[in-house]
């Protein structure tokens, strides 16, 4: 069992780095440390809360029901970054490409990634089409926290995780009770 976990940490590091190495990279780096604030708390409350103020019908229903999920998503992702306070890649590997002023607190799992995940599902259910917009922004604010230096590979699976499931259990409880869904 210790050989699996040696092996999964190895190719995980490998992973991590293979994304990282291109952080000097100009265009990349503007548009990855562009798109990681789409699934910061800033962004992710304020477009919830805009939504449910300014729109009306199902895409406010939509909206409230982003906001349990993005409410329900972070309980987990608060009480695991107590229960296994693993520390980032920048503090726990050499060369690592990183921001300036890195983030202080626990690497696991992303919350970046939980909050854009826990937004997006419920919209991605009830309108598909939106997938091909919505999809493609999830996978870029969770590769971006492996390319900015923040986030293992796992980190971001599990934050994706928690998101969906979030999502996904905020949308069928809200189809439950609303009709209108």
């Amino acid at each position: 069992m210790v050989k699996f976990f040696n092996w999964f940490y190895t190719t995980e590091v490998h992973v991590f780095r293979l994304i990282n190495q291109y952080f000097d990279r100009k265009h990349v780096n503007t548009f990855f440390r562009t798109v990681t604030h789409f699934g910061g708390a800033r962004f992710t409350i304020a477009a919830v809360l805009l939504l449910i103020l300014f729109t009306s019908g199902t895409v406010q229903l939509l909206a409230i029901t982003s906001a349990i999920a993005l409410t329900i998503s972070h309980l987990p992702v608060a009480l695991l970054k107590k229960l296994f306070p693993r520390k980032r890649p920048y503090v726990s590997l050499e060369e690592i490409h990183v921001l300036e002023n890195p983030l202080q607190d626990h690497s696991f799992p992303s919350g970046h990634t939980t909050a854009i995940f826990a937004i997006i599902i419920p919209f991605i259910l009830f309108y598909p089409v939106l997938t091909t917009i919505l999809l493609p922004l999830g996978i870029a604010v969770g590769v971006s926290r492996i390319y900015l230096g923040l986030h293992y590979p796992t980190d971001v699976l599990v934050g994706c995780l928690f998101g969906t499931t979030a999502g996904i259990l905020s949308f069928l409880f809200i189809r439950m009770f609303v009709l209108s869904l």
